[in-house]
């Protein structure tokens, strides 16, 4: 029998993930974040295991994760026939990341002020 290591979130990982859904990141994608911050280099089921997410949950984080740009995505050889794994891995630092949710975050508090000044001044 094969054996693995899984790794599981800590206490100071799961509330790092309770921040980032708090700043609007979806619990998955946070998740999948948080353990590529700690895990250089990691496949699907890697991320699978170590999250605790069923595969479609992981694929979404990954897709959404990609299409930010946060993450570098390798073809890896599959030791059986089938399809060919993928590995994940950041493609900015944790503090990058956490800088584009911050920009992301005034942009949408600015959008939300403009739209209450807009009403304020429809009642004028």
């Amino acid at each position: 029998m094969k054996q693995e290591n899984v790794v599981i979130f800590n206490d100071k990982e799961e509330e790092f993930v309770n921040l980032l859904t708090q700043a609007g990141i979806k619990r998955p994608t946070a998740q999948v974040l948080v353990f590529l911050s700690t895990t250089p280099i990691a496949t699907s089921r890697d991320l699978e295991r170590g999250t605790d997410l069923r595969q479609p949950e992981v694929s979404i984080a990954i897709k959404y994760m990609n299409e930010q740009g946060w993450i570098k995505t390798r073809d890896v050889g599959s030791e059986k026939k089938g399809r060919p794994m993928k590995s994940y891995s950041l493609a900015i630092p944790v503090k990058g990341i956490i800088a584009v949710i911050e920009k992301m975050n005034k942009d949408e508090a600015t959008r939300k002020l403009d739209l209450i000044k807009k009403m304020k001044d429809y009642l004028k």
